[in-house]
């Protein structure tokens, strides 16, 4: 049964559980749950992170916590009971760990491991501060760590900054909105410092003076390395200050043995010293630690013999520097010790020993020796900050080691009260000793004792440094054979203070003799006493003592005999006559110095302290003691504080009348002495004094006397430092006073209390009276008054004492309220004045409320007088947030209402206008950067801000009600109405406070609506009706907007739980705020005309804030304004066009989403409803929906990683949107410039240029100014238009569209000439020329078309269910074209057929492509028909202005004719117009019209008999024109193409299908199209005749036998077509020749489309079938059902050759008839696998492509097909074995067999994946795949002519081997290719040599399209690849610049440089051992070796392809079966047939 849980509610998982039983809740690990029930060992509840969804879990994976309850039952809450750090950390983990994966993510490593490392700290303090075990320092210490580490992880992320108070989160209700925003500072600055933060915000105005941190230096001693001294030495290390050249601390003595480790065995590991009170001061100075190494032992180091060895002696050895300058940076960055090793150096004269480390330190070299090693004393050192006490805490290791503190000399900065010392420190400077009738000086040894009065011996009164325990008697170094020894060396005294008096030391000099005996001999002494017998001790000088002679028999037992002798000369001068007969005589020529330093607490060396302490003995001198009272040192003062203030309240007692006025004096200057930060400390010890000690009972009435009599005296004095001293003093004196009268009262049981009281009221009178004086004129006044002032709030509180909280408040009134006006005092007064109200406000009396009621009105007074007039405004902020602060704690204990009231009343007026002010200066600072920094500006905003809002969040709904009722007249209600609004919009645009300052920005937002709310009832009540002002409303609503709009409130953004965290505690504010603007419009009546259209943008943007109800509130508005303007104007015509205008920007920013689009619609759609003007505002609203969706796209565009292609499109949509549907010409403009920068960027010149056309045609050639606009300046229309067409021309121009340009440059002339400009004509004419230079002679691309569907409802708007037209790039082919929309649309599916789509793809929600390449319809057929236009003009006209484009689609209709397919081959042809011709202003235009037709077989078969003629017409008429120069190459290939394919059956076909009986007689209406037929083959046989003729004009003697067979071949054509058609007998004379016709030859003609004539390499579109699709294509056709009777493999592998090129041959719609036999002079150019070589010389002579290809009767009798090798390289052509030709084909010596076999075994080269699609063979870049590159130019090398480009062509020679002819398929190949190809490809014409096909067609493209290949599909011009730069003309006349390619320039330009391809190196390396032959190779053959020809026939097409009627011969369009899939053929060849090739081979060339 499940019970309520009582204890348990709450608990964290300790172990995952994955819910896996009915209504288990997932939990994951450390989830924290809340219980709600437990059932047996289960509990029911809730995780933390999903609060709601229950569920239930096992209780043993839960770990139980302590937790507080609040409303139990169903809604109750549950926060755990732990450190409320504990918990922030937990929460601030979870938060972080999201934060910092995706650092990862973001490649912001750096901070990820940070973090990581930061993470992992506070896990491990969180650990220790749950431990429990800390003591509370530590668990203090574990806070602020963590504090510090959140900050910085905090600040880091970007998250919030936390406000804390002692390390906790504070409740921003609990406190003012002004500590809240200086415990933001505080915690902003403390992620900078990692100092403890300061537990109460500090107070700026006390003068407390900042402690001095002292500093330590903690050394350690490691060891002493320096082994080679073998004796005990004494090691003593000091600091010393370079420029004083003085020691500045004690010495720190280490003792080591012979080994270099301490002599004491205990102290290994702990021979350490802190020398100590380092003040800052001391770290600047240049400081060395000094190491002086002392030896215990002989005489000599060296020297055996030089003393006894059991006498030991302190000798010198050497010495060790370290510049603390040098280390100091280094020790201060780590908190650990840090090595260091010194080298100790050796005297070279033990004279100069004293000054040793000053010779090392300045580097005098010659005055010591370096050590032979690099080893000496290793010492570690550590910088400790703080006072001692904090050093112990916070380093207890470093005490633990017993370490010996190294004191100063002296005083530290800061004497603190409890530190007793007596010291004495005593130097041995010098002596100078007489030489006593030795022959040697001496070895002198001092010895030192203190002694008592009595003689005795003082036990442990000698430290010869810490570190090493007191002794008894100190015996110094001895320097050897020196008489005059400078010893140096320093002893601490540490004598008690009792024995000080009366002792005395005596120093004892002796000779060690070096002798056997090795005594030490007495032979004199020197003494001093401690104390003068004035009683005051040494001085701190140097003295110069008395040598009295003496020997070792003296004696020293009766000390009184020798202390009554002088011990020195001043002790002489005091004594002078001394009797000579004493036992002790002095040695007037020996002395000996010492010098002294005390530094004690208990003695004194000031003989006026002295006398003041004992002043009774001095009755008379008192008067002057006194006076001399402040010449003693404030160090003597404080150390006898006590005893000094004593006896000056004793003197005080004695006699008040006489010395009243001196002891005040006194008493004043010593509490101003303690004012000093070095006496500070002893401010303790001096209250002490007063609570404890003090007994003066009657000092107060003097007190008071002295203090009114000098404040009385203060108008009067001219010199006033007396009177400041004393109001400085004026705390401590207070202290004293009451202190006394407490006293006083306590003896007398109260008595004299009213005189008291009246004289402090008197007292304070005269305080007025000083304050109320006139400062102006006097200096000295000023800073009197300044004295008062700044003590005065110290005196509160002794007044407490004493008097009421009344009383004493009555008192501080009166006095503040006598100070002038801030007018009549100086800004130094002001300061020091707000300063004293600033303590005012900040002291125990204002805690009291009784008091602040008294005090408020005259502390408000100043401030207000202040702010007014915009003073010292940083200080008065700082007053008010004091007081906000207490009257906030007050407000939680008691009522504040009264006080409150008197704020409002006062301040919130000014503190507006205060606010404006600032705000608009700090507006104005930021444009100039003016006086003050921006932090100060910014600083003082905040405060004022924190200020107003305080004072807001205390004001009540009765305060609001009296402020508002107490305005006299709107006009005043107004003015404070525009203020409050003013300063609330400014506080949301300015953003005062920081972005992470979240909590401060949702209170200030909280409060400005509560705010708001207030004041808009009153908004409504008096500025509706009548009074309605204009102002005030626009003010409302533009900060409601502003509100609403801010991005702290956006809690979208936020993560869910802070999302979570605002709601709860504030709720949505913009949704508060959105009905409060709601029905503050509604309440507006028919004023609201007035906001329209100015609200609407503001209104729009705030109906795009995400918040689903805050748009339901605003959306309606809009229907309200179009109604009221309706009404107003019977239209809405302003609403319209403003929030089009303002959608548009707001859009663009990034505002507005899909559903705020439907709710826009929808919302207005049913309010629209109901009007009378529903039509205009339905079409308002669906335009504006429509306008949104296209801005929607557009912006999605923009902002994702969208292509150029998106982009564009989205523009041009929604620039044509503006345009058409809304006509908004400006938005409109914009988009222009948006399109054209885009188009810019990606490089489409052209298309920039029609763009900004559209702007160019709306301007006039007018002198109309225009106005600034986008980046133009204000200018005359005529200008602007002028620089428009200059920048499209100079567009034009980069995208090579000079046709384009030319009409511009010819409208620009004609407005120069109009205007005589005529230096803009020239230039203008100049620029016109240089276009037509450029037509004729610069090389350009023609571009590629495809048409693309886009299908589904998952593409954007703008291209949904829409078929466009996309002009291509350069060089992109269909499959590249394909991949860039599929990566475009990642998520799209391509479709593999083209058929149009139906419904259930439309409505889809997905994205389908159809894409297949269309073949252009030039407009302007005109000039494309003129036989002399030159190409490269015709060839623009082809691919321009283009509208429409075709697709032809080849197909059967009715039974198919198995002998002849042409019977019932139709076309299907698709025409697409498009709404603009291409190019345009984008690179892609939606088709607008389709039109499908049907064309049948014989309407095609007249397509392409006339387009062959057209062709022929052409190519003749050139040479008949002499436009094509000496090579007759191409006229020979063309005709031969014809003739050939004639002769192969190509005519004949037609014959057959359509001259047939039983055709004439089906298909009666034909009739005319047959005549029409018959005499279009007359015609050619009419046009090859006159060819023939020129032909033999121009041909080579050495191709006589090529025109012999063509004259054969022709009569052999014509003899066939003779019984078809009559009149074919006449012959051209050319053709009458004899000619030996052949057997089984079939004449192939190539059927080509009419437009094949106008577009040249036109080609099908998705082209998978080779030219299956394609009107041009060619199609095989042959007597044989077979339809390819070769197959031309491309540069990829067998197998998929073998399939592919099946598909190539078959093109039905313009099927040229193969010939089986004879190559096509096409061929050459285009086919692979057909082999032509022109040879010049040597060996062959021709060898005719016709060889290549296989009689068509051999495969379709059924024989065998021919099998291709395995390994054969796919571009050999291969030829198969038998055939019944009549002739052998021409086949090379055998010789050449065995290159052919090694090209054979050449590895395939694969480029791209669909061959069929793209023949590999051609890169991206149209270049040849590099081995082909290479091979060709190994073997064209040396053939090359002169390639001086100056030359004719026929210059140069006919026949040397040109490339292209050789190369076509694969390389860079002129343009010439038939229409009818294999597939596109992005590459323009380049101008062709001579020789190739089409190098001088005037422009009947259709050169070899149709027929011109017997038996192969032509490829397209993507055979070709692309020379960069035109060659140089040769001969203007001719139609294309000659580019003869067999030029030097011909072969690099296009091809190199070389890029090898894996395969290549291979290839090279066989190609090396063949010799390269001069003469051409066969043209045909790609790239295999020059000298081996093709080896076999092609092979037949399998029936092997599944979408293939063999039968046929036929591709028939199969939609599902669209795109093949390749497959390797890998069949042997068998040996028989490639014998049966040999044979042929070599019978042809018998033959030849």
């Amino acid at each position: 049964m499940w019970s309520p849980t009582e204890e348990e509610k709450y608990g964290v998982v300790i172990c995952s559980f994955r819910g896996a039983v009915p209504q288990g809740l997932v939990l994951e690990l450390g989830e924290t749950v809340q219980i709600l029930e437990k059932c047996e060992g289960w509990y029911r509840g809730v995780s933390i992170k999903k609060p709601n969804v229950k569920g239930i879990f096992p209780a043993n994976y839960i770990h139980l916590k302590k937790a507080i309850v609040s409303n139990r039952g169903q809604y109750e809450t549950v926060v755990p009971l732990e450190d409320s750090v504990v918990t922030e950390v937990t929460a601030t983990l979870q938060e972080w760990a999201v934060l910092w994966k995706q650092l990862y993510v973001k490649h912001k490593v750096d901070l990820f491991y940070k973090l990581r490392h930061v993470m992992n700290e506070l896990i491990d303090l969180r650990r220790q501060l749950l431990s429990g075990h800390l003591t509370q320092d530590q668990v203090r210490e574990v806070k602020r760590h963590l504090t510090v580490r959140l900050d910085w992880g905090n600040e880091h992320l970007g998250l919030d900054l936390v406000p804390r108070k002692d390390f906790e989160v504070v409740d921003s209700d609990q406190i003012s909105v002004s500590d809240l925003y200086k415990m933001h500072l505080s915690s902003r600055h403390s992620v900078q410092q990692s100092t403890s933060q300061v537990d109460t915000i500090r107070q700026r105005h006390g003068d407390a003076c900042r402690m001095p941190v002292p500093h330590h230096f903690f050394l350690s001693l490691k060891s002493f390395t320096y082994n080679t001294i073998g004796e005990d030495t004494d090691v003593f290390f000091s600091l010393y200050d370079v420029r004083e050249g003085k020691q500045i601390s004690e010495r720190f003595m280490v003792r080591l043995n012979k080994n270099g480790g301490p002599r004491n065995p205990e102290k290994i590991d702990r021979m350490c010293a802190l020398f100590t009170d380092l003040s800052s001061k001391d770290m600047k100075r240049d400081l060395y630690i000094v190491a002086h190494v002392i030896r215990i032992g002989r005489m000599l180091l060296n020297d055996s013999k030089k003393g006894p060895p059991h006498l030991h002696y302190r000798r010198p050895y050497g010495c060790a520097v370290l510049s603390i300058m040098d280390v100091l940076q280094s020790i201060s960055e780590i908190k650990e010790e840090k090595d260091f090793v010194l080298k100790v150096y050796t005297c070279n004269n033990e004279n100069e020993w004293c000054q040793i480390h000053e010779n090392i330190i300045r580097k005098s070299s010659t005055k010591y020796t370096a050590p032979s090693s690099n080893y000496g004393l290793i010492i570690s050192l550590q910088l400790l900050r703080g006072d001692m006490e904090q050093v112990r805490r916070e380093n207890p290791m470093i005490f633990n080691r017993g370490v010996s503190v190294t004191r100063k000399l002296g005083f530290p900065d800061v004497i603190m009260p409890g530190d007793i010392r007596n010291d004495l420190y005593l130097t041995l400077e010098k002596g100078d000793f007489e030489r006593g009738g030795k022959s040697v000086q001496k070895n002198i040894e001092v010895t030192m004792y203190v002694l008592y009065a009595d003689g005795e011996i003082l036990k442990d009164c000698i430290s010869l440094g810490s570190g090493e325990p007191s002794r008894s008697a100190y015996h110094s170094f001895v320097l050897y054979h020196n008489n005059s020894p400078r010893w140096g060396e320093i002893i601490k005294l540490p004598i008690p203070i009792d024995r000080f008096r009366g002792s005395h030391l005596r120093f004892e000099f002796r000779h060690c003799s070096t002798k056997d005996k090795g005594e030490k001999k007495l032979f004199g002494f020197a003494f001093t006493p401690l104390m003068r017998d004035d009683g005051t001790t040494l001085s701190d000088d140097i003295h110069e003592l008395y040598v009295y002679k003496c020997d070792e028999n003296s004696t020293f037992n009766n000390h009184a005999l020798y202390l009554g002798l002088p011990c020195c000369k001043e002790d002489y001068n005091g004594c002078p006559n001394i009797p000579s007969s004493l036992i002790f005589q002095r040695s007037t020529k020996e002395s000996f110095s010492v010098s002294t330093q005390l530094s004690s607490t208990k003695l004194t060396q000031n003989v006026d302290l002295l006398a003041l302490l004992k002043w009774k003995a001095y009755p008379d001198r008192v008067m002057d003691i006194l006076g001399r009272l402040r010449h003693v040192s404030g160090e003597e003062i404080v150390k006898f504080l006590q005893d000094i203030l004593d006896t000056l309240f004793v003197v005080l007692d004695d006699n008040t009348e006489k010395y009243g006025l001196l002891v005040f004096q006194s008493l004043v200057f010593i509490i101003n002495l303690l004012r000093d930060s070095k006496y500070f400390h002893f401010r303790p010890v001096m209250d002490t004094y007063i609570q404890k000690h003090f007994a003066g009972a009657l000092a107060y009435k003097e007190l008071i006397r002295c203090l009114k009599w000098y404040m009385d005296r203060s108008a009067e004095l001219v010199r006033q430092d007396h009177i400041q001293e004393a109001m400085r003093a004026l705390e401590y004196l207070f202290k004293f006073i009451v202190q006394s009268r407490i006293l006083y009262s306590r003896a007398t049981c109260g008595m004299e209390e009213e005189q008291f009281r009246s004289s402090i009221q008197e007292l304070f009178q005269s305080i007025r009276f000083v304050l109320s004086l006139d400062s102006r004129s006097s200096e000295t006044l000023i800073f009197t008054q300044a004295a008062l002032l700044n003590s005065f709030p110290a005196i509160f509180d002794e007044l407490l004492q004493m008097f009421t909280v009344q009383e004493v408040a009555e008192f501080v009134r009166g006095t503040l309220g006598s100070m002038p006006s801030t007018v009549h005092i100086g800004q130094s007064m002001d300061v020091v004045k707000l300063q004293s109200i600033a303590r005012t406000v900040d002291s125990r009396l204002f805690s009291f409320s009784e008091s602040r009621r008294i005090l408020l009105p005259v502390v408000l007074h100043h401030i207000h007088l202040h702010l007014r007039q915009q003073k010292e405004l940083l200080i008065c902020s700082g007053i008010l947030s004091s007081i906000f602060s207490i009257i906030k704690t007050s407000s939680l204990e008691g009522d504040v209402v009264e006080e409150v009231e008197m704020m409002v009343e006062s301040l919130l007026d000014v503190l507006l206008q205060t606010l404006l002010t600032i705000m608009s200066k700090s507006q104005s600072q930021e444009a100039v950067r003016g006086q003050r920094c921006p932090q100060c500006t910014a600083e003082i905003t905040g405060e004022y801000v924190s200020c107003l809002l305080s004072l807001l969040r205390q004001m009540s709904d009765t305060h609001f009600q009296h402020l508002l009722d107490n305005f006299q007249s709107k006009d005043e209600l107004k003015e404070f109405l525009l203020k409050i609004f003013c300063v609330f919009r400014n506080l949301m645009k300015m953003s005062v406070f920081p972005r992470d300052w979240m909590v401060m920005r949702l209170l200030t937002s909280n409060i400005i609506v509560t705010t708001v709310q207030y004041l808009s009832s009153a908004l409504h009540k008096n500025f509706t009706e009548t009074d309605f002002d204009f102002k005030v409303w626009n003010s409302y609503f533009s900060l409601a907007v502003l509100f609403i709009n801010q991005p702290s409130l956006q809690l979208e953004n936020a993560t869910p739980a802070k999302r979570k965290k605002i709601l709860d505690k504030y709720g949505d504010m913009r949704v508060m705020m959105a009905y409060e603007l709601f029905s503050m419009w509604q309440n507006l009546g028919e004023h609201k005309i007035h906001f329209i259209p100015g609200m609407i943008g503001p209104f729009l943007g705030v109906t795009l804030v995400p918040q689903p109800e805050v748009r339901n509130i605003m959306i309606p508005i809009f229907h309200d304004m179009m109604d009221w303007e309706q009404r107003k104007n019977g239209n809405f015509k302003q609403v319209e066009a403003e929030l089009i205008d303002k959608l548009d920007s707001l859009v663009s920013e990034g505002k507005g989403d899909e559903n705020y689009r439907e709710l826009f619609s929808l919302l207005l759609l049913e309010k629209i409803e109901q009007e009378t003007w529903r039509e205009t505002g339905i079409s308002f609203v669906t335009s504006v929906t429509r306008l949104m969706e296209r801005l929607l796209d557009y912006r999605d565009c923009m902002k994702g990683d969208e292509t150029e292609n998106k982009k564009i499109g989205c523009t041009v949509n929604l620039m044509n949107f503006y345009k058409s549907e809304i006509n908004k010409e400006e938005m409109y403009i914009r988009y222009i410039h948006k399109l054209c920068d885009m188009h810019l960027q990606a490089e489409n010149y052209t298309e920039a240029a029609f763009t900004l056309l559209l702007y160019c045609e709306l301007l006039q050639w007018e002198d109309r100014p225009l106005r600034e606009f986008l980046h133009y300046p204000s200018q005359s229309e005529w200008q602007r238009k002028e620089g428009l067409c200059r920048k499209i021309i100079h567009y034009f121009n980069k995208g090579k569209s000079w046709e384009f340009g030319i009409p511009l440059c010819r409208e620009l002339a004609m407005q120069y000439e109009s205007l005589y400009d005529y230096q803009s004509l020239s230039w203008i004419r100049k620029m016109e020329a240089t276009y037509y230079d450029n037509i004729m002679e610069q090389q350009r691309l023609e571009p590629e078309f495809f048409r693309v569907g886009f299908y589904g409802r998952k593409f954007p708007f703008f291209l949904r269910n829409k078929e466009y037209v996309c002009r291509g790039h350069d060089y992109e082919r269909l499959e590249a074209f394909q991949q860039r929309m599929l990566s475009e649309f990642p998520q799209a599916i391509a479709m593999q057929h083209p058929n149009h789509p139906d419904d259930s793809i439309l409505q889809c929600d997905a994205q389908y492509l159809q894409i297949y390449a269309v073949t252009p319809i030039p407009d302007n057929i005109d000039v494309l028909q003129m036989d002399r236009v030159p190409d490269r003009i015709k060839s623009f006209y082809r691919v321009n202005n283009i509208r429409k484009f075709r697709y032809d689609r080849p197909f059967h209709k009715g039974p198919k004719d198995k002998d002849n397919e042409f019977k019932s081959l139709w076309i299907e042809r698709t025409t697409l117009t498009l709404t603009h011709s291409l190019p345009g202003i984008s690179r892609w235009f939606e088709v607008e019209r389709r039109e499908l037709v049907e064309v049948s077989p014989l309407e095609n078969a007249i397509q392409v008999v006339e387009n062959k003629n057209q062709e022929l017409r052409t190519l003749i008429s050139q040479y008949q024109h002499k436009q094509m120069h000496g090579n007759i190459n191409l006229l020979s290939m063309c005709l031969n193409g014809v003739i050939d394919a004639a002769v192969n059956g190509g005519i004949a076909r037609y014959q057959e299908a359509f001259f047939d009986k039983d055709y004439i007689t089906k298909h009666p209406g034909d009739a005319e199209k047959i005549t029409q037929l018959k005499e279009l083959m007359q015609e050619q046989v009419h046009v090859l005749g006159v060819g023939l003729a020129v032909h033999e004009k121009f041909v080579h003697p050495e191709m006589r036998p090529l025109h012999k067979k063509l004259i054969d071949q022709f009569q052999m054509m014509r003899s066939s077509l003779y019984h078809e058609l009559p009149g074919l007998d006449k012959l051209s004379p050319a053709c009458s020749g004899s000619s030996t016709p052949r057997s089984n030859v079939l004449v192939s003609h190539g059927p080509m489309s009419p437009e094949s004539i106008k577009l040249l390499h036109r080609h099908s579109p998705l082209n998978l079938l080779g030219s299956v699709r394609h009107s041009s294509s060619s199609l095989s056709s042959h007597t044989s059902s077979e339809t390819g009777n070769l197959v031309i493999l491309t540069d990829s592998s067998v197998g998929e050759a073998a399939e592919e090129m099946y598909h190539m041959q078959a093109s039905p719609s313009t099927s040229s008839l193969s010939s089986t036999h004879s190559a096509p002079s096409q061929m050459i150019n285009s086919a692979p696998s057909s082999a032509r070589v022109l040879v010049k010389g040597g060996g062959l002579t021709t060898l005719e492509a016709e060889a290549l290809y296989l009689p068509t009767e051999q495969i379709q009798h059924g024989r065998q097909p021919c099998k291709l090798p395995h390994a054969a390289p796919t571009n050999v052509p291969h030829l198969c074995p038998g055939g019944t030709t009549s002739r052998g084909s021409p086949s090379l010596p055998d010789k050449y067999r065995h290159t052919r076999e090694l090209m054979m075994l050449l590895p395939t080269h694969r480029d791209r994946p669909s061959s069929a699609m793209y023949p590999a063979a051609i890169m991206e870049n149209g270049q040849p795949p590099n081995f082909q590159r290479a091979l060709m130019q190994q073997m064209i090398g040396p053939c090359k002519p002169c390639s001086d480009p100056n030359l004719s062509v026929a210059e140069k020679g006919h026949y040397s081997l040109h490339f292209d002819a050789f190369h076509h398929q694969l390389s860079d190949a002129p343009p010439a290719l038939p229409a009818r190809t294999l597939r596109k490809s992005p590459l323009h014409p380049i101008p062709a040599s001579p020789t190739s096909p089409q190098s001088g067609l005037d422009g009947s493209n259709s050169t070899l399209s149709g027929s011109a290949s017997s038996g192969v599909s032509s490829l397209s011009e993507s055979n070709f690849g692309h020379s960069s730069e035109p060659p140089p003309r040769t001969d203007t006349m001719d139609s294309v610049p000659s580019q003869a390619w067999n030029t030097d320039e011909d072969l690099e330009t296009p091809y190199l440089p070389v890029r090898y391809s894996l395969s290549e190196p291979d290839v090279l390396e066989t190609l090396k051992s063949q010799p390269c032959r001069s003469h051409s190779a066969p043209s045909g053959v790609i790239p295999q070796d020059t000298l081996d020809p093709p080896a076999l026939p092609p092979k037949p097409y399998h029936s092997r392809l599944p979408n293939i009627e063999n039968e046929e011969g036929m591709i028939i369009e199969d939609d599902d079966k669209h795109r093949q899939l390749h497959r390797k053929v890998s069949q042997p060849v068998s040996g028989g047939k490639e014998e049966q090739a040999r044979v042929a081979w070599e019978h042809g060339i018998s033959e030849q």
